[in-house]
């Protein structure tokens, strides 16, 4: 805690230096709030000093207010322990001191820290330094005074933009937005930020306060024809949070009854948000995101990262191609090998037209994606293996080729070379059998497209040294991917949670419940697309390998539909040839197909599950609960396992591989909102009408019963069963 300081130091010009300490990113915890309160009190009230500098120590201004007190409010409830820094300090001791106030900004300034800064009266920036307000992404709205500065410094539409996605521009873009005063080099900052608080101090500059300008907002007709297109905007973008709403309601007050008004119904809705279920759950990603760097005895035990340079990628199809990309545009060297030229040539293809669909969306330059592909060199043998630093094999998904495969690249790799699979479900010790030592095998689950969805699911396992999952925790971070490090079962831990979703959707349908209903409810609920949906995108072929997978592994909760392979049989294979539940058609929406009721309806008389065979009746609740509940109770048994480090890392992998809506804060943490004994209670009744399906797992009865949360930490060691 003495780490945690703001320091005032006043120069010979007059200029007061007001320093804020705490790294790594100087958020604003309550000591930092009261030691700001007390040095503008005092640069207020001594005569020797002028005017002041804000601005933050180690490189960085302010990362904004401390999501640990956030975190400690959703604790307790009480909200009172976020102090009232809005009008108390934002407002009386920053822009309306007696004194100019100028922010020198290095580095960053997000959220409460470009809150304190546009509170000053002038901001002098570093090259390349972030400001944003990403409050939204948080769960919460800005609560310094963001909702009122930020229209009348950009503008009302540019504020809108930055506010509902959260995303950061650099100072170059501010100072073009007049959010940023000056750019000044980084050995300059101070030197240029005194002379400017002098300037504004002895009226050679204006002495702007940002809360009472209106130049930026424009008529009224116009501020209120700007809101109306946010809030339509915000209503297909973010359908099933309030907050967006909410946020703009708390900016329209600002310009109908001026920014003071704004400041307090800001302070108010800020202060019902933060106890919002909305803001418990993204608060608990963001913590739970970061908590997966940490690994018991891989990251603590004092081991450092060694450099990988080069990297062959074994099979060019879609996720070969994809993890390829995500390497090179990485800066890292990849030999892509294929069988035979035409797959090779298919393969080089693909991950240019990848590269030139990075820089068509703006994530890449010109520049970046020629340096990209100069890296990229594609073999038909492993003669160039020779000096590689890791494989990954990306071929489909048989055990026999993947053996044959992980034979070949020990011999012709070196020792020290990283051996990755790619699979999605088949168990590491099948595909290392024939391998002598297993310490260097790992998982490196991508998913797809590998370019694009953030999650890497690492896979370890008994035998897998910890330098080897370290290593490939550190190349996902350089290719912008966050790693989950899992324990070794079929499945892993993220497919192996999610196998019962569209198996629970399957049994609903058989049991007479409208396939589009369920696929609504779903998508309601906050997920992109429905199970059918997904089924149709991924292709009925992979699910149904997938589907044979677990019924090997799992065959006492395993639901096995006729309904694909009755869709195949009548010649629909999903969207790859434009027939599946939906119609697929190029420039169109997918389209609910009515003329598929046939085929479920045979799907039914096969199954014979419908009650009296009449289909059951059922509420939107329980059809999501019997959809998702199940996901739970496997979730329960992979915690039970030890498959994943902590519960909170099922969370992580569930919104970021899975796409379970953000706001929810994952699998386990909405379970825990719901209810264990909720969750365990419906599972038995349905398991006594239904099946094993819904047979509740022993970890899930035990904390029901227990009174136990299931993201709760086993008190016990590590069991007989653990994957880890």
């Amino acid at each position: 805690m003495s780490q945690i300081r703001v320091t005032m130091e006043v120069g010979d010009d007059g200029v007061a230096v007001i320093t804020i300490f705490n790294p790594p990113l100087n958020t604003m915890a309550v000591p930092i709030i009261a030691g700001l309160m007390e040095k503008f009190d005092e640069v207020s009230r001594r005569n020797d000093v002028k005017a002041a500098v804000l601005t933050g120590s180690g490189g960085k201004f302010c990362g904004g207010l401390d999501l640990n007190l956030i975190q400690k409010v959703h604790l307790t409830g009480d909200v009172s322990l976020v102090p009232h820094a809005s009008v108390d300090l934002a407002l009386t001791a920053i822009e309306d001191c007696k004194k100019p106030i100028v922010a020198a900004i290095k580095g960053l300034a997000l959220g409460g820290g470009l809150e304190l800064a546009m509170g000053c009266h002038a901001r002098i920036a570093t090259p390349k330094a972030q400001l944003a307000l990403p409050e939204l992404s948080l769960g919460l709205i800005p609560g310094l005074g963001g909702t009122q500065r930020l229209p009348r410094l950009v503008g009302l539409s540019k504020a809108i933009e930055m506010l509902m996605s959260s995303k950061p521009i650099l100072s170059e873009e501010g100072k073009k937005l007049c959010l940023i005063d000056t750019i000044a080099p980084s050995e300059e900052l101070l030197k240029v930020s005194r002379k400017c608080a002098l300037d504004i101090a002895e009226r050679r500059k204006p002495w702007v306060k940002s809360l009472q300008r209106t130049d930026k907002i424009g008529s009224l007709s116009e501020a209120q024809e700007v809101l109306r297109f946010a809030r339509h905007q915000a209503k297909r973008t973010a359908p099933n949070s309030s907050l967006h709403q909410a946020c703009l309601d708390v900016i329209e007050e600002g310009i109908l009854h001026g920014g003071y008004k704004g400041l307090l119904k800001e302070d108010k809705v800020f202060r019902e948000i933060v106890l919002s279920d909305i803001s418990k759950g993204l608060v608990h990603l963001f913590f739970a995101q970061r908590a997966t760097s940490k690994v018991p005895k891989v990251t603590d035990v004092g081991l450092k990262p060694r450099q990988i340079k080069k990297v062959g990628v074994i099979g060019g199809g879609l996720m070969g191609c994809g993890i390829a990309t995500a390497l090179i545009v990485s800066n890292i060297c990849v030999l892509l090998k294929e069988l035979n030229s035409d797959y090779l040539l298919k393969g080089i293809k693909r991950i240019q037209a990848n590269v030139g669909g990075l820089v068509t969306r703006g994530k890449l330059t010109k520049d970046k994606a020629d340096k990209a592909l100069s890296i990229l060199k594609g073999v038909l043998d492993y003669s160039e293996f020779k000096d590689v630093d890791m494989v990954i094999e990306a071929v489909i998904e048989n055990v026999g080729l993947k053996q044959k495969i992980f034979s070949e690249i020990e011999k012709a790799c070196p020792p020290h070379c990283i051996l990755a699979t790619n699979t999605s479900t088949i168990d590491l010790n099948l595909i290392a059998d024939k391998l002598n030592p297993q310490d260097r095998v790992i998982g490196a689950h991508f998913f797809s497209p590998a370019h694009v969805m953030p999650l890497l699911e690492i896979v370890r396992t008994q035998k897998t040294s910890p330098q080897v999952i370290l290593d490939l925790m550190t190349i996902g971070k350089v290719i912008n991917k966050v790693p989950v490090v899992v324990g070794n079962c079929t499945g892993f831990a993220v497919n192996r949670t999610f196998f019962p979703y569209t198996q629970g959707a399957h049994l609903l349908v058989n049991l007479g419940v409208d396939l589009f209903r369920i696929e609504g409810v779903i998508t309601n609920f906050g997920l992109p697309m429905g199970p059918f949906q997904l089924q149709d995108v991924s292709g009925y072929g992979v699910f149904l390998a997938v589907w044979k997978e677990f019924a090997k592994a799992f065959p006492d909760r395993v639901f096995m539909s006729p309904l694909i392979e009755l869709f195949m049989k009548n010649g629909r294979n999903g969207k790859i040839n434009g027939k599946g539940y939906y119609i697929y058609e190029k420039g169109s929406k997918p389209k609910p197909d009515p003329s598929i009721l046939p085929i479920i309806e045979e799907c039914r008389r096969q199954t014979k599950l419908m009650p009296a065979g009449k289909p059951i009746t059922i509420s939107d609740k329980e059809i999501l609960e019997m959809v998702l509940f199940p996901v739970v109770n496997e979730a329960c048994r992979v915690l039970d396992e030890e498959v994943v480090v902590r519960a909170s890392d099922l969370d992580t992998t569930s919104v970021l591989g899975m796409s379970f809506p953000s706001h929810r804060g994952g699998i386990v943490f909405w379970a825990d909102t719901v209810g264990a004994n909720h969750v365990y209670k419906s599972l038995k009744e349905w398991s006594e009408a239904y099946g094993s399906f819904y047979k509740p797992s022993k970890y899930l009865e035990e904390r029901a019963i227990k009174g136990i949360p299931l993201s709760a930490a086993a008190t016990s060691s590590p069991s007989s069963k653990s994957r880890l």
